[in-house]
């Protein structure tokens, strides 16, 4: 029997029931489908019985969408994918046909393997053992540096290999990407699937190094396909029509996209920038789709006004900072009279943070200061609730407005002080101050959107890129000191 007709056997004997096979057919009586929806088992109400409980079992529970059986073969296909004494090629074709199969599998029956992938790949514990003993008995001898390395392919699992085996085929980089994306809403709620998870994470960083990205730009002329991705992958500022993603790539502005020569045609993350005359303090006139161009002779800021990644399953994989680097070279050999570079950014995170906060915002408040809210408010002495409930109304705030100025102070507190686990509290200041920029300037109604009100009162920020302050700025915050203008921190409580 020659290497296919071996593995069509095995499949039919694991998939049973045509080209979806098992992993698509529901439980007994199910009306499960290929999405987890129906009555069948979801990847969210699958059995918590551990796993290795299960593969010794020799019946399932009602909830669980694989038998004890199907999962043993499932897990036995997988081990075969890797198995030391088949060619590449002959691992290959195994690892495609998993893949196939695959593709018609319900959600909770992919989570089975998930689980299998996480939990039954893991690194030999003993060889583990073995290797660090030598290892330490070794130290400070001559054969320290290679029972380290020995020790470093002992802690290797197979899991690793397994990943290897499906990246190497054409559509194997797109199928893990889309595997680790699936799985994201299931992590917090099944701890187990972590190590499959950070797995990935470590792989992906590998494979999807800097070095082998391309910056690409995107214009009106590129690929429908293209600007289509454009659309759809916008996570900072809604496209609303044709007319508005041609205004973002009219001819005062430039938009650019990593891509990886693995996954054609697909940006990994892409950056919308603004070529104008000054720091931009509002979205409005640059997502204005009826606005007049700007003079390029005239551009001395470059705005980074959106920046989206595409792929969720690339969760944790870092490719903002070299984006950034690489747009300011392309757009600095193309425009030698640019001297700035900046964001005009969302702060996603505040609305919800001050929610939480108010009341020990207002104990930082200098009582005079308080005095003045509460009389501004209606309520004296003022509490958070009357606080807020005060900004419900923000729009309406005139410039000399104590709220006002109370609502910027605590954003600017918030930017320039707020860290969880040693990083900024909010996540867009998370990403460009760890890229080495520094809190600018606050924009009062910066985005009066209903999103932007939402989310930040409607506030925005300036992060600015000063290209010879970027690593000392970064070193500074990995001390636990954000970097922000003088004009913020004078605003601080």
């Amino acid at each position: 029997m020659n290497a296919t007709s071996w593995i069509s056997r095995k499949v039919s004997d694991l998939f049973p029931l045509g080209r979806k096979g098992l992993l698509a057919a529901g439980t007994a009586g199910s009306t499960q489908t290929p999405t987890g929806s129906g009555r069948g088992a979801t990847a969210e109400q699958a059995s918590e019985r551990p796993t290795r409980e299960r593969l010794a079992a020799s019946r399932r529970h009602r909830d669980e969408a694989m038998s004890p059986r199907m999962l043993r073969l499932v897990l036995d296909e997988l081990k075969a994918t890797i198995d030391p004494r088949i060619s590449e090629v002959e691992g290959g074709r195994r690892a495609q046909v998993l893949i196939e199969r695959y593709a018609g599998a319900t959600a909770a029956r992919r989570r089975d393997i998930w689980l299998l992938m996480s939990e039954m790949f893991m690194a030999d514990t003993e060889k583990v053992k073995n290797a660090q003993a030598k290892f330490a008995a070794a130290v400070g001898t001559p054969d320290e540096a290679a029972a380290e390395v020995q020790y470093r392919r002992a802690t290797v699992s197979p899991r690793r290999r397994l990943l290897q085996r499906f990246s190497v085929l054409p559509e194997g980089i797109r199928f893990l990407v889309d595997l680790r994306a699936e799985m994201q809403p299931c992590l917090k709620k099944d701890k187990r699937l972590q190590a499959l998870d950070v797995e990935m994470e470590y792989m992906f960083s590998t494979w999807f190094d800097v070095g082998f990205l391309e910056l690409q730009r995107i214009s009106w002329d590129s690929p429908a396909s293209l600007v289509e991705k454009l659309i759809k992958y916008e996570a900072v500022h809604d496209i609303r029509s044709w007319d508005d993603v041609k205004n973002r790539l009219d001819s005062d502005r430039r938009c650019y996209g990593f891509f990886h020569p693995r996954l054609p045609g697909e940006p990994l993350i892409f950056v919308e920038v603004a070529l104008i005359d000054h720091m931009a303090d509002s979205i409005t006139p640059l997502l204005d789709e009826q606005a007049a161009a700007s003079d390029l002779g005239r551009a001395t800021t470059a705005i980074f006004y959106s920046i989206s990644n595409t792929q969720s399953g690339l969760r944790g994989v870092s490719f903002g900072d070299s984006l950034i680097k690489r747009v300011v070279e392309t757009l600095s050999a193309e425009f030698p009279r640019l001297r700035h570079f900046a964001t005009l950014s969302p702060i996603p995170g505040l609305r919800s943070w001050l929610t939480q906060h108010a009341a020990r915002m207002l104990e930082l408040t200098p009582e005079r200061e308080r005095a003045e809210l509460g009389r501004a408010v209606g309520f004296e002495p003022a509490a958070a609730s009357h606080v807020l409930q005060a900004l419900d109304r923000v729009e309406s705030l005139d410039t000399k407005s104590v709220l006002r100025r109370w609502l910027l102070r605590c954003a600017a507190h918030y930017l320039g002080r707020e860290l969880v686990d040693g990083k900024p509290a909010d996540p867009v200041a998370r990403f460009h101050l760890g890229n080495g920029a520094r809190v600018e300037r606050l924009n009062w109604m910066g985005d009066p959107s209903p999103k932007g009100i939402k989310q930040s009162f409607g506030l925005m920020v300036n992060y600015l890129y000063d290209l010879k302050r970027l690593d000392r700025q970064r070193d500074q915050l990995a001390e636990g000191k954000m970097a922000v203008a003088p004009s913020i921190e004078d605003m601080q409580f």
